[in-house]
C-alpha cells in the first residue's frame, strides 16, 4: 500500500541527504491519476523540503531539485525517476505497485486500508467531542438540521476511524425564551389529546400562533418572560410541562436519525447547564469580566481597548441567562467530564460570531483549553421543496427522497430483484442528500436540485451506490473464483494502473479531510474511484478470462469495492448491495 512505497522512497532520501526519513513523508504525495493518460506514482515537492528547513531556502530551485534528483538511484522499488519543475517524479515497478496495494484485501480486516499510514503520525489524536444536529425541543425536526447531522456526523465517523475517542453529543435547545412562548401558549391553545396523536406537529402549530399573537399582544409577551422565569425558578407546573414537551420531541427525533443511520451517545442541552450558569455569573463578577449596562444587562467587554466597541450580552435585565451564558457553562462542564482534546462544534454561519465570542470569554476565564475547541460552520440551502410545496420538516423531505428513488428504480431496465425495494430506495435517496450537500465546500450555500440529485450518471449519490452494487454483483456472479492468491503481474493494463495508483492517494485523502474537516476530498477521490472502476469494468472482464487473470482482476474490483464502501461509511453512507 502508499505507505510501503512512501516509506521506501523516503529511506533512500534520508541516506542520500543523511537525514532522518521521517521529514520527507510530508512532501512526498501520490500523483493524481487521468483514466487514459500515464502519470508518475509519486511526487516530491522540493518547495515542501525548502519550507521545512531540509534544504537551504536561497538559490536555485530547479537546480537543487535535479541536483538532488541525480543523487538517487533506480532500485527494486523506483524503476523510474525523473525531474518536473520544484518536483522529483518516482515511477513504481508495476508489478510491486499492484501486490503491495492489493495485499491486505486478502486477510481478514479489511476496514484498516490506507489508515495505517506514516502520515497519521502528524496527527494529534485523543478525545474528541462533537456536538451536531442541535435541533430545538417541541419544534420538528427542520431541513435545516440536515446539513449540521451529516457533517456532524461525517466528522465524528472520520475521527473515530483515525483512531480518536469521539463523543457524539447532541446539545438540544431545550431552554430559553422560546420555552416561555410556547408554556403560555399550550397553557392556552394547546391540547393534551392531539399532542397525543400528532406530538410535533401539533406543538409546531402551537409556537406559530402564541408567536403571531405575541407580536401585537404585551401581555402575552410578558406572560412568556413570566413563564421561562418560573422554569428558571424550578417551578413544578412549568417544569413539569417542559419535561413532557422534551421527552416527546427526543423520541420524535430519534426516528428521524434512525432513518439518516445517526446514533449519538450522549444527549445533552441547554437545560443541563442552568444550574452552572449561576457559577459562571459569579466568575464572571469575581474577575471582573461582568459589566452592567444602563438598560440593566450584563455583558463582557471584549474590546481590546476596553472600551466596549464590542461586548458579548450574558444576562438579561431580569438576570435570566442566554444562549452564550449557557455555552460558556456547558464547554466548562465538557472540560471537566471529559477532559477532551479537541471540540468541535458544527452549526451554520450565520453563529460564528457566537462561537468566536464564546471562546474568547473561556479565554478570559483563564481556560487554555479554549484554544481546543474549534467551530465548523456551513451555508444556507436554498430552494429545499417538496411536491406539495416549501419543506418544513426534515421527515417531508426524506419521505420523498425514498419515493422519488423508488419511482427512479422501478423505470429503470437494470434494476435488480431485492429482499425490501422501499429500504434500497431510502438507503440510495439519503446518499443523494449527502452527495449533493458534500461536492462544495462547506461553507458555501448551495441550490437543493431533485432532478440532478437523482440522476444515476454523473457524480452523484445514486452512481455512487449503482457503482458498489455493480461491484457486488461482480464479485458474487465470479464467487467460484478464489481471488485468495493472485499473479499481480497479470495487471499491467492502463486500466487497472490507474486505479491501483489511484488507490495509493486514499491515506493522503483522509489525511487532508482530518486537518480540514472538509468532506469533498473523501467524496471526490471515491467518485473518481467510481468512474475508472466503470472504465475497468469495459476493458477488464472476468467471466471468460483464463483462470489467472479472473483471478487478479477480481481481487483488483474487490480491493476497489472494499475502499468504496469503507469511505462511503466514513461520509455517513449506507452502501447497498443490490439496485
Amino acid at each position: 500500500m502508499a505507505c510501503f512505497f512512501r516509506r521506501r522512497i523516503a529511506e533512500q532520501l534520508g541516506r542520500t541527504m543523511q537525514q532522518r526519513e521521517d521529514v520527507f513523508i510530508p512532501a512526498l504525495s501520490a500523483v493524481p491519476v487521468f483514466k487514459k493518460q500515464q502519470t508518475a506514482d509519486f511526487r516530491l515537492s522540493i518547495n515542501v523540503l525548502r519550507n521545512n528547513g531540509v534544504l537551504p531556502v536561497s538559490g536555485d530551485i530547479q537546480a537543487q531539485t535535479e541536483h538532488l534528483a541525480h543523487q538517487l538511484k533506480q532500485d527494486s522499488v523506483v524503476e523510474e525517476i525523473a525531474v518536473g519543475s520544484a518536483v522529483i517524479n518516482f515511477r513504481i515497478n508495476c508489478k510491486l505497485l499492484a501486490q503491495k496495494i492489493l495485499e491486505p484485501f486478502g486477510t481478514g480486516d479489511n476496514s484498516k486500508f490506507g489508515l495505517n499510514s506514516e502520515l497519521f503520525k502528524f496527527l494529534k489524536r485523543g478525545i474528541t467531542v462533537v456536538e451536531y444536529s442541535s435541533p430545538n425541543i417541541a419544534k420538528k425536526f427542520h431541513a435545516g438540521h440536515l446539513r449540521s447531522t451529516i457533517i456532524g456526523n461525517f466528522i465524528a465517523n472520520l475521527k473515530q476511524s483515525l483512531g480518536n475517542k469521539v463523543i457524539r453529543m447532541n446539545y438540544l435547545g431545550d431552554w430559553g425564551m422560546q420555552f416561555g412562548l410556547l408554556g403560555v401558549g399550550f397553557n392556552q391553545f394547546g391540547s393534551q389529546e392531539r399532542l397525543k396523536q400528532n406530538p410535533l406537529q401539533h406543538l409546531f402549530e402551537v409556537y406559530v400562533k402564541v408567536n403571531q399573537e405575541a407580536e401585537h399582544n404585551e401581555d402575552m409577551r410578558l406572560a412568556a418572560r413570566d413563564f421561562f422565569r418560573q422554569l428558571e425558578q424550578h417551578e413544578s407546573q412549568a417544569v413539569s410541562l417542559w419535561q413532557q414537551f422534551r421527552d416527546i420531541t427526543v423520541s420524535e427525533y430519534q426516528h428521524v436519525y434512525k432513518r439518516l443511520g445517526v446514533h449519538f451517545d450522549v444527549y445533552s442541552g441547554e437545560s443541563f447547564h442552568q444550574e452552572r450558569v449561576q457559577e459562571v455569573v459569579q466568575q464572571l463578577l469575581q474577575q471582573g469580566l461582568l459589566k452592567t449596562t444602563e438598560k440593566g444587562t450584563g455583558v463582557v467587554d471584549l474590546s481590546a481597548a476596553g472600551d466596549m466597541s464590542t461586548f458579548s450580552t450574558v444576562l438579561r435585565s431580569d438576570g435570566t441567562s442566554l444562549y452564550i451564558t449557557r455555552d460558556i457553562a456547558a464547554a466548562i462542564d465538557r472540560s471537566e467530564k471529559y477532559s477532551f482534546d479537541e471540540m468541535i462544534y458544527v452549526t451554520d454561519k450565520s453563529q460564528t460570531n457566537h462561537f468566536h465570542q464564546l471562546f474568547q470569554i473561556l479565554q478570559a476565564l483563564g481556560h487554555s483549553w479554549a484554544d481546543r475547541c474549534h467551530h465548523v460552520p456551513f451555508g444556507l440551502v436554498q430552494g429545499m421543496k417538496t411536491r406539495s410545496g416549501e419543506v418544513v420538516f426534515l421527515e417531508d423531505v426524506l419521505d420523498e427522497a425514498r419515493a422519488r428513488m423508488l419511482h427512479n428504480m422501478k423505470q429503470s431496465k437494470t434494476t435488480k430483484e431485492m429482499d425490501d425495494a422501499e429500504d434500497t430506495a431510502q438507503k440510495v435517496g439519503i446518499s443523494a442528500l449527502i452527495v449533493q450537500d458534500f461536492k462544495g465546500p462547506l461553507q458555501s450555500d448551495y441550490k437543493f436540485d431533485w432532478d440532478k440529485m437523482l440522476q444515476a450518471q454523473g457524480d452523484t449519490g445514486v452512481f455512487l451506490q449503482y457503482t458498489h452494487a455493480r461491484l457486488c454483483s461482480l464479485i458474487r456472479a465470479n464467487d467460484n473464483i478464489d481471488a485468495a492468491t493472485f499473479n499481480p503481474s497479470l495487471l499491467t493494463e492502463q486500466s487497472s494502473v490507474t486505479i491501483l495508483q489511484h488507490l495509493l492517494r486514499y491515506d493522503e485523502v483522509l489525511y487532508q479531510s482530518a486537518q480540514d474537516l472538509q468532506p469533498k476530498h473523501l467524496l471526490n477521490f471515491l467518485l473518481k474511484l467510481c468512474h475508472l472502476n466503470a472504465s475497468a469494468h469495459r476493458d477488464l472482464p472476468v467471466k471468460g478470462s483464463p483462470q489467472e487473470v479472473a483471478q487478479a482482476r477480481l481481487r483488483l474490483f474487490s480491493g476497489s469495492c472494499l475502499v468504496l464502501a469503507n469511505g462511503m461509511r466514513i461520509l455517513g453512507i449506507t452502501p447497498v448491495d443490490k439496485m
